[in-house]
Protein backbone atom coordinates (compact mmCIF):
# COMPACT_ATOMS: atom_id res chain seq x y z
CA UNK A 1 0.00 0.00 0.00
CA UNK A 2 1.28 3.43 -0.91
CA UNK A 3 1.48 6.40 1.44
CA UNK A 4 1.89 9.67 -0.43
CA UNK A 5 3.34 13.04 0.43
CA UNK A 6 1.97 15.37 3.10
CA UNK A 7 -1.62 16.56 2.60
CA UNK A 8 -2.27 14.14 -0.28
CA UNK A 9 -5.10 11.64 -0.04
CA UNK A 10 -4.62 7.89 0.33
CA UNK A 11 -7.65 5.82 -0.67
CA UNK A 12 -7.83 2.75 1.56
CA UNK A 13 -10.34 1.24 3.97
CA UNK A 14 -7.73 0.41 6.57
CA UNK A 15 -4.34 2.07 6.62
CA UNK A 16 -1.57 -0.46 7.28
CA UNK A 17 1.23 1.43 8.97
CA UNK A 18 4.84 0.33 9.00
CA UNK A 19 6.51 -0.80 12.19
CA UNK A 20 8.78 2.24 12.00
CA UNK A 21 5.82 4.60 11.86
CA UNK A 22 4.26 2.91 14.89
CA UNK A 23 7.47 3.42 16.83
CA UNK A 24 7.75 7.03 15.66
CA UNK A 25 4.27 7.85 16.89
CA UNK A 26 4.97 6.06 20.16
CA UNK A 27 8.14 8.14 20.66
CA UNK A 28 6.01 11.25 21.12
CA UNK A 29 4.79 9.81 24.40
CA UNK A 30 8.29 10.23 25.77
CA UNK A 31 8.12 13.96 25.10
CA UNK A 32 4.69 14.19 26.70
CA UNK A 33 5.44 12.06 29.74
CA UNK A 34 8.79 13.40 30.98
CA UNK A 35 7.58 16.88 32.04
CA UNK A 36 4.21 15.53 33.15
CA UNK A 37 5.80 12.92 35.41
CA UNK A 38 8.43 15.28 36.79
CA UNK A 39 5.79 17.84 37.77
CA UNK A 40 3.84 15.13 39.56
CA UNK A 41 6.84 13.43 41.15
CA UNK A 42 9.29 16.07 42.35
CA UNK A 43 7.77 19.53 42.07
CA UNK A 44 6.25 19.51 45.57
CA UNK A 45 9.48 18.09 46.96
CA UNK A 46 11.55 20.74 45.18
CA UNK A 47 9.43 23.69 46.34
CA UNK A 48 8.88 22.46 49.92
CA UNK A 49 11.92 20.46 50.96
CA UNK A 50 14.52 22.21 48.75
CA UNK A 51 13.13 25.76 48.44
CA UNK A 52 11.29 25.64 51.80
CA UNK A 53 7.87 26.82 50.69
CA UNK A 54 5.05 26.22 53.17
CA UNK A 55 3.58 22.80 52.16
CA UNK A 56 0.00 24.06 52.51
CA UNK A 57 0.80 26.95 50.14
CA UNK A 58 2.50 24.57 47.72
CA UNK A 59 -0.46 22.18 47.82
CA UNK A 60 -2.82 25.12 47.19
CA UNK A 61 -0.85 26.09 44.07
CA UNK A 62 -0.96 22.51 42.83
CA UNK A 63 -4.71 22.35 43.46
CA UNK A 64 -5.35 25.59 41.57
CA UNK A 65 -3.10 24.30 38.80
CA UNK A 66 -5.20 21.15 38.62
CA UNK A 67 -8.44 23.13 38.44
CA UNK A 68 -7.02 25.36 35.70
CA UNK A 69 -5.80 22.28 33.85
CA UNK A 70 -9.26 20.76 34.17
CA UNK A 71 -10.91 23.81 32.56
CA UNK A 72 -8.19 24.25 29.97
CA UNK A 73 -8.26 20.66 28.66
CA UNK A 74 -11.76 20.55 27.12
CA UNK A 75 -11.37 24.05 25.68
CA UNK A 76 -8.14 23.09 23.92
CA UNK A 77 -9.72 19.81 22.76
CA UNK A 78 -12.70 21.66 21.28
CA UNK A 79 -10.46 24.19 19.50
CA UNK A 80 -8.32 21.35 18.14
CA UNK A 81 -11.39 19.54 16.75
CA UNK A 82 -12.38 22.71 14.87
CA UNK A 83 -8.91 23.66 13.64
CA UNK A 84 -8.38 23.71 9.87
CA UNK A 85 -4.84 24.23 8.60
CA UNK A 86 -2.39 22.97 6.01
CA UNK A 87 -0.88 20.77 8.74
CA UNK A 88 -4.20 19.35 9.97
CA UNK A 89 -6.10 19.71 13.24
CA UNK A 90 -3.54 18.32 15.70
CA UNK A 91 -0.05 18.61 14.23
CA UNK A 92 0.30 22.43 14.34
CA UNK A 93 -0.15 22.45 18.11
CA UNK A 94 2.70 19.99 18.50
CA UNK A 95 4.84 21.73 15.90
CA UNK A 96 4.62 25.26 17.30
CA UNK A 97 4.08 24.71 21.05
CA UNK A 98 6.79 22.17 21.82
CA UNK A 99 9.73 24.54 22.32
CA UNK A 100 7.97 26.96 24.71
CA UNK A 101 6.46 23.95 26.50
CA UNK A 102 9.97 22.60 27.17
CA UNK A 103 11.25 26.06 28.16
CA UNK A 104 8.65 26.71 30.84
CA UNK A 105 9.09 23.22 32.21
CA UNK A 106 12.80 23.94 32.70
CA UNK A 107 12.03 27.30 34.33
CA UNK A 108 10.07 25.55 37.06
CA UNK A 109 13.42 24.41 38.46
CA UNK A 110 15.15 27.79 38.13
CA UNK A 111 13.30 29.36 41.08
CA UNK A 112 15.67 32.08 42.40
CA UNK A 113 13.88 32.64 45.75
CA UNK A 114 13.91 30.74 49.03
CA UNK A 115 10.87 30.21 51.23
CA UNK A 116 12.78 31.23 54.35
CA UNK A 117 13.73 34.68 53.06
CA UNK A 118 11.13 35.46 50.36
CA UNK A 119 8.13 33.13 50.67
CA UNK A 120 5.73 35.40 48.77
CA UNK A 121 8.13 35.83 45.86
CA UNK A 122 8.66 32.08 45.68
CA UNK A 123 4.91 31.47 45.78
CA UNK A 124 4.27 33.93 42.92
CA UNK A 125 7.11 32.51 40.80
CA UNK A 126 5.90 28.96 41.36
CA UNK A 127 2.31 29.75 40.42
CA UNK A 128 3.06 31.91 37.38
CA UNK A 129 5.56 29.58 35.71
CA UNK A 130 3.46 26.50 36.50
CA UNK A 131 0.34 28.00 34.89
CA UNK A 132 2.24 29.04 31.75
CA UNK A 133 3.75 25.58 31.51
CA UNK A 134 0.34 23.96 31.89
CA UNK A 135 -1.20 26.02 29.07
CA UNK A 136 1.46 24.88 26.63
CA UNK A 137 1.48 21.28 27.92
CA UNK A 138 -2.25 21.02 27.25
CA UNK A 139 -1.83 22.20 23.66
CA UNK A 140 0.87 19.62 22.96
CA UNK A 141 -0.49 16.63 24.84
CA UNK A 142 -4.15 16.93 23.85
CA UNK A 143 -3.13 17.10 20.18
CA UNK A 144 -0.81 14.12 20.51
CA UNK A 145 -3.21 11.76 22.28
CA UNK A 146 -6.12 12.75 20.02
CA UNK A 147 -4.21 11.27 17.07
CA UNK A 148 -4.23 7.74 18.52
CA UNK A 149 -7.82 6.67 17.66
CA UNK A 150 -7.63 8.55 14.36
CA UNK A 151 -4.42 6.95 13.14
CA UNK A 152 -5.15 3.45 14.45
CA UNK A 153 -8.74 2.27 14.01
CA UNK A 154 -8.49 -1.45 14.95
CA UNK A 155 -8.39 -2.80 18.53
CA UNK A 156 -5.29 -4.93 17.94
CA UNK A 157 -3.55 -2.02 16.22
CA UNK A 158 -4.34 0.21 19.17
CA UNK A 159 -3.04 -2.27 21.73
CA UNK A 160 0.06 -2.85 19.59
CA UNK A 161 0.76 0.88 19.37
CA UNK A 162 -0.14 1.28 23.05
CA UNK A 163 2.69 -1.12 23.92
CA UNK A 164 5.13 1.10 22.02
CA UNK A 165 3.67 4.29 23.51
CA UNK A 166 3.94 2.90 27.00
CA UNK A 167 7.46 1.60 26.54
CA UNK A 168 8.32 5.24 25.91
CA UNK A 169 5.98 6.21 28.76
CA UNK A 170 7.97 4.05 31.15
CA UNK A 171 11.21 5.60 29.87
CA UNK A 172 9.51 8.93 30.57
CA UNK A 173 8.58 7.72 34.05
CA UNK A 174 12.21 6.78 34.64
CA UNK A 175 13.48 10.12 33.36
CA UNK A 176 10.73 12.31 34.80
CA UNK A 177 9.81 10.60 38.06
CA UNK A 178 12.67 8.31 39.06
CA UNK A 179 15.77 10.20 37.89
CA UNK A 180 15.26 13.89 38.83
CA UNK A 181 16.42 13.56 42.45
CA UNK A 182 19.54 11.69 41.34
CA UNK A 183 20.26 14.05 38.42
CA UNK A 184 19.73 17.03 40.72
CA UNK A 185 22.22 15.56 43.17
CA UNK A 186 24.80 15.30 40.37
CA UNK A 187 24.06 18.44 38.34
CA UNK A 188 21.78 20.66 40.40
CA UNK A 189 18.05 21.18 39.98
CA UNK A 190 18.31 23.81 37.23
CA UNK A 191 20.52 21.75 34.93
CA UNK A 192 18.30 18.74 35.54
CA UNK A 193 15.22 20.72 34.45
CA UNK A 194 16.93 22.07 31.33
CA UNK A 195 18.18 18.62 30.32
CA UNK A 196 14.77 16.96 30.68
CA UNK A 197 13.09 19.82 28.82
CA UNK A 198 15.45 19.46 25.85
CA UNK A 199 15.00 15.69 25.82
CA UNK A 200 11.21 16.10 25.71
CA UNK A 201 11.33 18.59 22.84
CA UNK A 202 13.66 16.38 20.79
CA UNK A 203 11.38 13.36 21.19
CA UNK A 204 8.29 15.28 20.07
CA UNK A 205 9.94 16.87 17.04
CA UNK A 206 11.31 13.52 15.85
CA UNK A 207 7.94 11.86 16.46
CA UNK A 208 6.23 14.30 14.08
CA UNK A 209 7.70 12.29 11.21
CA UNK A 210 5.34 9.44 12.05
CA UNK A 211 2.10 11.41 12.41
CA UNK A 212 -0.74 11.84 9.93
CA UNK A 213 -4.45 12.70 9.97
CA UNK A 214 -7.44 11.48 8.01
CA UNK A 215 -8.67 13.94 5.41
CA UNK A 216 -12.23 12.92 6.28
CA UNK A 217 -11.73 14.20 9.82
CA UNK A 218 -10.97 17.64 8.39
CA UNK A 219 -14.25 17.66 6.52
CA UNK A 220 -16.52 17.05 9.52
CA UNK A 221 -18.70 20.00 10.51
CA UNK A 222 -18.24 21.30 14.01
CA UNK A 223 -20.86 22.10 16.63
CA UNK A 224 -20.78 24.86 19.22
CA UNK A 225 -18.80 24.22 22.38
CA UNK A 226 -21.80 23.98 24.72
CA UNK A 227 -23.50 21.36 22.58
CA UNK A 228 -20.24 19.44 22.38
CA UNK A 229 -19.64 19.67 26.14
CA UNK A 230 -23.16 18.54 26.92
CA UNK A 231 -22.96 15.58 24.54
CA UNK A 232 -19.64 14.53 26.05
CA UNK A 233 -20.66 14.83 29.69
CA UNK A 234 -23.95 12.98 29.05
CA UNK A 235 -22.09 10.08 27.46
CA UNK A 236 -22.32 7.34 30.10
CA UNK A 237 -19.48 5.31 28.62
CA UNK A 238 -17.14 8.30 28.69
CA UNK A 239 -17.96 9.45 32.20
CA UNK A 240 -17.52 6.01 33.73
CA UNK A 241 -14.25 5.15 32.01
CA UNK A 242 -12.65 8.52 32.63
CA UNK A 243 -13.65 8.54 36.32
CA UNK A 244 -12.05 5.11 36.63
CA UNK A 245 -8.96 6.36 34.79
CA UNK A 246 -8.68 9.31 37.15
CA UNK A 247 -8.03 6.82 39.94
CA UNK A 248 -4.98 5.55 38.07
CA UNK A 249 -3.65 9.09 37.87
CA UNK A 250 -4.52 9.68 41.53
CA UNK A 251 -2.60 6.55 42.52
CA UNK A 252 0.45 7.31 40.39
CA UNK A 253 0.48 10.98 41.47
CA UNK A 254 0.37 9.93 45.11
CA UNK A 255 3.09 7.31 44.70
CA UNK A 256 5.44 9.50 42.67
CA UNK A 257 4.85 12.64 44.75
CA UNK A 258 5.30 10.85 48.05
CA UNK A 259 8.24 8.57 47.23
CA UNK A 260 11.01 11.09 47.98
CA UNK A 261 9.37 11.92 51.32
CA UNK A 262 8.77 8.21 52.01
CA UNK A 263 12.39 7.33 51.27
CA UNK A 264 13.79 10.13 53.39
CA UNK A 265 11.46 10.05 56.40
CA UNK A 266 9.82 6.59 56.49
CA UNK A 267 12.82 4.50 55.44
CA UNK A 268 15.47 6.89 56.80
CA UNK A 269 17.43 6.67 53.54
CA UNK A 270 19.02 9.18 51.18
CA UNK A 271 16.19 10.71 49.06
CA UNK A 272 18.45 10.23 46.05
CA UNK A 273 17.65 6.51 46.40
CA UNK A 274 14.10 7.37 45.38
CA UNK A 275 15.36 6.90 41.84
CA UNK A 276 16.12 3.22 42.49
CA UNK A 277 12.71 2.49 43.99
CA UNK A 278 10.73 4.23 41.26
CA UNK A 279 13.01 2.94 38.52
CA UNK A 280 12.26 -0.61 39.64
CA UNK A 281 8.52 -0.05 39.25
CA UNK A 282 8.89 1.55 35.84
CA UNK A 283 11.33 -1.03 34.44
CA UNK A 284 9.05 -3.84 35.58
CA UNK A 285 6.10 -2.00 34.00
CA UNK A 286 7.96 -1.78 30.69
CA UNK A 287 8.85 -5.47 30.79
CA UNK A 288 5.28 -6.43 31.68
CA UNK A 289 3.62 -4.54 28.82
CA UNK A 290 4.10 -7.33 26.29
CA UNK A 291 2.73 -10.10 28.58
CA UNK A 292 -0.27 -7.89 29.44
CA UNK A 293 -0.98 -7.43 25.72
CA UNK A 294 -0.43 -11.03 24.61
CA UNK A 295 -1.83 -12.93 27.59
CA UNK A 296 -4.68 -10.64 28.66
CA UNK A 297 -5.52 -7.70 26.37
CA UNK A 298 -5.64 -9.79 23.18
CA UNK A 299 -7.77 -12.46 24.86
CA UNK A 300 -10.02 -10.35 27.05
CA UNK A 301 -11.97 -7.15 26.47
CA UNK A 302 -10.57 -3.79 27.50
CA UNK A 303 -12.87 -3.43 30.53
CA UNK A 304 -11.91 -6.82 31.99
CA UNK A 305 -8.20 -6.21 31.45
CA UNK A 306 -8.44 -2.81 33.10
CA UNK A 307 -10.28 -4.20 36.14
CA UNK A 308 -7.61 -6.85 36.63
CA UNK A 309 -4.88 -4.20 36.45
CA UNK A 310 -6.58 -2.09 39.13
CA UNK A 311 -6.90 -5.14 41.39
CA UNK A 312 -3.18 -5.88 41.05
CA UNK A 313 -2.26 -2.26 41.78
CA UNK A 314 -4.56 -2.02 44.81
CA UNK A 315 -3.07 -5.11 46.43
CA UNK A 316 0.54 -4.25 45.60
CA UNK A 317 0.66 -0.88 47.40
CA UNK A 318 -0.42 -2.23 50.82
CA UNK A 319 3.07 -3.47 51.84
CA UNK A 320 4.36 0.12 51.65
CA UNK A 321 2.58 0.69 54.96
CA UNK A 322 4.83 -1.86 56.68
CA UNK A 323 8.22 -2.24 54.95
CA UNK A 324 11.21 -1.03 56.96
CA UNK A 325 14.16 -1.06 54.57
CA UNK A 326 15.19 -0.15 51.05
CA UNK A 327 15.26 -3.74 49.73
CA UNK A 328 11.69 -4.42 50.82
CA UNK A 329 10.57 -1.13 49.27
CA UNK A 330 12.25 -2.07 45.97
CA UNK A 331 10.55 -5.49 45.91
CA UNK A 332 7.19 -3.86 46.63
CA UNK A 333 7.73 -1.34 43.84
CA UNK A 334 8.28 -4.25 41.44
CA UNK A 335 4.78 -5.54 42.30
CA UNK A 336 3.41 -2.05 41.74
CA UNK A 337 5.04 -2.06 38.31
CA UNK A 338 3.10 -5.17 37.26
CA UNK A 339 -0.25 -3.48 37.92
CA UNK A 340 0.94 -0.20 36.45
CA UNK A 341 1.75 -1.93 33.14
CA UNK A 342 -1.87 -2.99 32.65
CA UNK A 343 -3.17 0.47 33.48
CA UNK A 344 -0.76 2.16 31.08
CA UNK A 345 -1.57 -0.26 28.29
CA UNK A 346 -5.34 -0.03 28.43
CA UNK A 347 -6.10 3.59 29.34
CA UNK A 348 -6.08 5.29 25.94
CA UNK A 349 -7.29 2.12 24.21
CA UNK A 350 -10.46 2.11 26.33
CA UNK A 351 -11.15 5.79 25.67
CA UNK A 352 -10.72 5.09 21.93
CA UNK A 353 -13.67 2.68 22.14
CA UNK A 354 -15.75 5.53 23.59
CA UNK A 355 -14.77 7.78 20.66
CA UNK A 356 -15.78 5.06 18.21
CA UNK A 357 -19.20 4.80 19.87
CA UNK A 358 -19.60 8.58 19.66
CA UNK A 359 -18.80 8.55 15.94
CA UNK A 360 -21.69 6.15 15.33
CA UNK A 361 -24.03 8.39 17.33
CA UNK A 362 -22.98 11.77 15.93
CA UNK A 363 -21.19 11.08 12.65
CA UNK A 364 -18.18 13.09 13.90
CA UNK A 365 -14.70 12.33 15.17
CA UNK A 366 -14.26 14.38 18.33
CA UNK A 367 -11.01 12.98 19.67
CA UNK A 368 -9.83 16.38 20.88
CA UNK A 369 -12.94 17.03 22.95
CA UNK A 370 -12.93 13.55 24.47
CA UNK A 371 -9.26 13.57 25.38
CA UNK A 372 -9.64 17.16 26.56
CA UNK A 373 -12.64 16.36 28.74
CA UNK A 374 -10.79 13.28 29.92
CA UNK A 375 -8.01 15.60 31.02
CA UNK A 376 -10.63 17.79 32.74
CA UNK A 377 -11.79 14.96 34.99
CA UNK A 378 -8.45 13.20 35.36
CA UNK A 379 -6.65 16.39 36.36
CA UNK A 380 -8.96 16.77 39.33
CA UNK A 381 -7.32 13.62 40.69
CA UNK A 382 -4.09 15.61 41.02
CA UNK A 383 -5.92 18.24 43.03
CA UNK A 384 -7.21 15.43 45.24
CA UNK A 385 -3.70 14.02 45.63
CA UNK A 386 -2.37 17.48 46.55
CA UNK A 387 -5.07 17.93 49.16
CA UNK A 388 -4.38 14.51 50.67
CA UNK A 389 -0.69 15.51 50.81
CA UNK A 390 -1.59 18.76 52.58
CA UNK A 391 -3.76 16.88 55.10
CA UNK A 392 -1.08 14.28 55.78
CA UNK A 393 1.66 16.91 56.21
CA UNK A 394 -0.43 18.85 58.73
CA UNK A 395 -1.97 15.89 60.55
CA UNK A 396 1.35 14.08 61.01
CA UNK A 397 3.42 17.19 61.78
CA UNK A 398 5.58 17.63 58.67
CA UNK A 399 7.18 21.10 58.60
CA UNK A 400 9.92 21.85 56.03
CA UNK A 401 11.28 24.66 58.23
CA UNK A 402 12.29 22.16 60.93
CA UNK A 403 15.77 20.68 60.79
CA UNK A 404 14.54 17.44 62.40
CA UNK A 405 11.01 16.20 61.74
CA UNK A 406 8.85 14.58 64.46
CA UNK A 407 8.66 10.76 64.46
CA UNK A 408 5.02 10.88 63.38
CA UNK A 409 6.08 12.07 59.92
CA UNK A 410 7.39 8.59 59.07
CA UNK A 411 3.97 7.06 59.75
CA UNK A 412 2.27 9.83 57.81
CA UNK A 413 4.10 9.11 54.61
CA UNK A 414 3.57 5.35 55.05
CA UNK A 415 -0.15 6.07 55.15
CA UNK A 416 0.06 8.44 52.17
CA UNK A 417 1.83 5.88 49.99
CA UNK A 418 -0.50 2.94 50.65
CA UNK A 419 -4.06 3.66 51.75
CA UNK A 420 -5.15 6.38 49.28
CA UNK A 421 -3.91 4.48 46.17
CA UNK A 422 -5.53 1.23 47.39
CA UNK A 423 -8.87 2.95 48.00
CA UNK A 424 -8.66 4.63 44.59
CA UNK A 425 -8.06 1.28 42.85
CA UNK A 426 -11.04 -0.29 44.60
CA UNK A 427 -13.24 2.64 43.58
CA UNK A 428 -12.11 2.31 39.95
CA UNK A 429 -13.11 -1.36 39.86
CA UNK A 430 -16.56 -0.48 41.21
CA UNK A 431 -17.01 2.22 38.53
CA UNK A 432 -15.88 -0.06 35.69
CA UNK A 433 -18.50 -2.63 36.69
CA UNK A 434 -21.12 -0.26 35.21
CA UNK A 435 -19.10 0.58 32.05
CA UNK A 436 -21.31 -0.52 29.08
CA UNK A 437 -18.81 -1.01 26.23
CA UNK A 438 -18.19 -4.72 26.53
CA UNK A 439 -19.70 -7.94 25.24
CA UNK A 440 -22.45 -7.63 22.64
CA UNK A 441 -22.57 -3.81 22.71
CA UNK A 442 -18.87 -3.48 21.91
CA UNK A 443 -19.06 -6.07 19.11
CA UNK A 444 -21.99 -4.19 17.54
CA UNK A 445 -19.99 -0.95 17.51
CA UNK A 446 -16.96 -2.55 15.88
CA UNK A 447 -19.13 -4.25 13.26
CA UNK A 448 -20.94 -1.02 12.39
CA UNK A 449 -17.68 0.90 12.01
CA UNK A 450 -16.24 -1.83 9.80
CA UNK A 451 -19.18 -1.44 7.42
CA UNK A 452 -18.72 2.29 6.91
CA UNK A 453 -17.42 3.56 3.59
CA UNK A 454 -13.67 3.70 2.99
CA UNK A 455 -12.03 6.60 4.84
CA UNK A 456 -9.51 8.87 3.17
CA UNK A 457 -6.21 9.80 4.75
CA UNK A 458 -3.57 12.39 4.24
CA UNK A 459 -0.10 12.00 5.63
CA UNK A 460 1.83 14.58 7.62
Amino acid sequence: MKITLANQVVNTAHLELSNAQRWLYGLGNLGCSIPYQAVGAVLLFFYTDVRHLNPVWAAAVMSLYSIYNAVNNPLVGYISDRTRSRWGRRVPYILFSTLPYALFFALLFFAPMDGRTNPIGLLVYFGLVLFLFETLATLVQTAYYALLPEMFDEYKDRTSVAVRMNIFMTVGLLAGAAMPTLLAKWWGWSVMGAFLGLLSAAALFFSLRGMFERSSSMEAKGVNIWTSLRATLLNKSFVLVVVAQSMRHFATATLSTGMAFYTKYSLGADPGLTSIILATAFVVAALALWPWQKLLANRLEARTTLMIAYAVLGVSVIPLMFVQNLLAAILTSALVGVGLAGLLLMGDVTLSDVIDEDELKTGQRREGMYFGMGGFIITLSYALSAQVFAWVSQHFGYNPLLIVQPESVADGFRFFMSIPPAVGALFAIAVLYFYPLHGKRLREIKSALAQKSNPKYFKQ
